[in-house]
């Protein structure tokens, strides 16, 4: 889930699954909590700053989208380090630790993954699609062509994840995360059984921001000036930032308004999370309380106030 969308007096609660464990964010604060092998529960946590108070640059659209998100991918590497080294940890074993150069080598080989499987194989396949048959490879036809392709793999690629038994489980605490973060949004005492009646589906998770980014790209490539597979990649690429700015508003502003035609727009990502989040079990759901609780406790010690928009 997107960490925060803030705006003026905004304030919203978010956090991400990482392995048996849920990190929890809120304006200020960050905590991760995590069941260890052995059953223990094993907490992080520690103050952070928003972006837009740090760097002012920020607080405007497009790059408050690209500032809040480059904090969630830092903050998410390390959450899931610390996740890692728990389950890593064996009760009366050798601990073993995962070195931040070991996280930042894992997530520079992410991103480079992402970009062949999502901006080079789909327009190579298109191409040569386009040299085969001639009346497709035209400029529109070859890039609606390639973000079809697009759309297929990242569709192939989470049902294959969602197969996978340790993704499910990531899954299942990701469920758990939205129910609690559902649960603390209704002002209601947030309690496993609580939470228990809460959908695993809403509308700030960065399910629906890949979604999202997925129908800018496709709409967009086909208007870029741009022949000859080498600049269409280049320029893909070029345009990931400013494709993320623009998703990050899209559900930021289709987010408060659910029920409505611009709430449509999240749509498409609530129907992908039958795939990126599971029911959870009771103990999961009580792990991402014990992390929201964590992150409230933290924010109100430096004087945060927490406001649901």
């Amino acid at each position: 889930m997107l960490p925060v969308l803030e705006s003026g007096e905004e304030t919203l609660i978010g956090g991400q699954a990482v392995m048996e464990g849920v990190m929890m964010r809120a304006p200020h604060s960050y905590c991760v909590a995590v069941r260890k092998p052995n059953g223990e529960l094993t907490t992080e946590q520690y103050p952070v700053h928003r972006m837009s108070e740090k760097y002012p640059v920020f607080r405007w659209p497009i790059l408050r989208g690209l500032g809040t998100l480059g904090q969630a991918m830092t903050l998410g590497v390390k959450a899931l380090k610390f996740s890692a080294n728990a389950a890593l940890d064996e009760e009366g074993g050798k601990p073993v630790e995962i070195s931040s150069w070991m996280m930042s080598f894992s997530l520079a080989v992410n991103l480079a993954f992402f970009v062949f499987l999502y901006k080079f194989v789909p327009l190579f396949l298109a191409t040569r699609l386009g040299a085969i048959f001639p009346a497709l490879s035209g400029r529109t036809p070859t890039n609606f062509i390639d973000g079809g392709i697009r759309i297929v793999i990242f569709l192939a690629f989470l049902f294959l994840l969602s197969r996978m038994k340790d993704i499910r489980r990531v899954f299942e605490y990701h469920g758990a995360e939205h129910k609690v973060v559902f649960n603390y949004e209704a002002k209601e005492p947030v309690t496993v059984e609580n939470a228990r009646k809460f959908p695993t589906f809403h509308p700030r998770c960065g399910t629906n921001f890949l979604a999202v980014v997925l129908g800018i790209s496709f709409l967009l490539y086909p208007l870029l000036p741009v022949d000859g597979f080498l600049p269409r990649l280049a320029l893909r690429v070029a345009l990931l930032p400013l494709i993320a700015g623009m998703a990050y508003e899209i559900i930021r502003f289709a987010a408060k308004r659910q029920g409505s035609l611009m709430g449509m727009l999240s749509q498409p990502g609530l129907w992908l999370q039958r795939i990126t989040t599971k029911p959870p079990d009771d103990s999961q759901a009580a792990v991402a309380i014990h992390a929201l609780e964590g992150a409230m406790a933290l924010e109100q010690k430096q004087g945060g106030e927490l406001v649901i928009a």
